[in-house]
């Protein structure tokens, strides 16, 4: 066999020069026939399981009401961001117990409805923080009388409002929305106890909690109405919620759980402990920090 010439040889080193100045993607056919390498790089995920600060805003839950002393907000036990070693907040295991006493901001208000929620909203964007907490809700149910309840299309209409006013300012912002607790166990569970009905009977909860030991047709119907509104305010918060791309609601965790007695106020039998605060901590950081598709 001839050896190659010398035009030969020149030849092939051209075309071999060329292959490799070509890179790999062209001759895998990674660029789809197109001749344009596609980028190798994945885009960041939208969702940051570890945000560095945290604001708060809700009702008397969060504020930590009747968990250290009776009719008292104790805000260092709330479920969001309390410093309380027992409850473990969602700002503590998040940002360390200093990280939280520097950037945790508690904008919930006792008896807040969802109707003061965008005044809350509108003080937690001045901290410009990366994740806000929302709970909220019972206050909307636990009226004077089922007819007093806030109706369902106002409920919606202040949350997107809510959600709006994050949003004109803080696009990025990510947002936990928690469900509204199944109150109808609530009344089950504490009209075991006299001393908590006694309190009941100073105003909380009316709507469901009055009458605490009548079981009517009459009030058996009046508490499933208030159990049913509670149902249609966690659908609206999923709803509103899905449509935001920086939100996760709780899959109605919070209002799945099992509260007992353990986890009830021994003042009101009611509001959480704090234990049951630290349940709702567990929900919260559990669902902040899961992976989804």
């Amino acid at each position: 066999m001839r050896k190659p010439g010398h035009r030969a040889r020149a030849v092939l080193a051209v075309l071999t020069a060329a292959v490799l100045a070509s890179g790999c993607d062209s001759v895998r056919g990674d660029d789809g026939g197109t001749g344009v390498s596609r980028p190798s790089a994945r885009p960041s995920p939208v969702w940051n399981a570890h945000p560095d600060s945290i604001a708060a805003v809700g009702d008397s839950i969060t504020r930590g009401f009747d968990a250290c002393q009776v009719l008292a907000d104790c805000p260092e036990v709330s479920w969001a961001t309390g410093a309380d070693a027992g409850v473990d907040s969602l700002a503590v295991r998040l940002l360390g117990r200093q990280g939280a006493a520097e950037r945790g901001w508690n904008y919930a208000v006792t008896g807040a409805r969802m109707a003061d929620l965008p005044g809350q909203m509108a003080e937690a964007v001045r901290r410009r923080p990366e994740l806000v907490t929302v709970m909220v809700g019972a206050n909307d149910a636990c009226r004077s009388s089922v007819s007093a309840m806030t109706p369902v299309a106002d409920f919606r209409a202040d949350f997107e409002r809510s959600m709006a006013t994050l949003r004109k300012e803080l696009p990025r912002t990510q947002v936990y929305v928690a469900s509204v607790p199944n109150l109808l166990r609530l009344w089950s569970e504490g009209r075991a106890d006299p001393l908590g009905k006694e309190v009941w009977k100073l105003g909380i909860c009316p709507s469901m909690l009055r009458g605490a030991d009548d079981l009517t047709e009459a009030a058996t119907v009046r508490r499933q109405e208030v159990q049913h509104r509670v149902e249609a305010y966690n659908a609206v918060l999923a709803e509103v919620c899905a449509k935001d791309e920086r939100c996760r609601s709780d899959g109605n965790a919070v209002f799945d759980y099992r509260f007992g007695t353990g986890q009830l106020s021994q003042w009101d039998w009611f509001h959480p402990s704090r234990d049951g605060q630290a349940r709702l901590a567990e929900i919260a950081y559990r669902t902040v920090t899961e992976r989804r598709p």
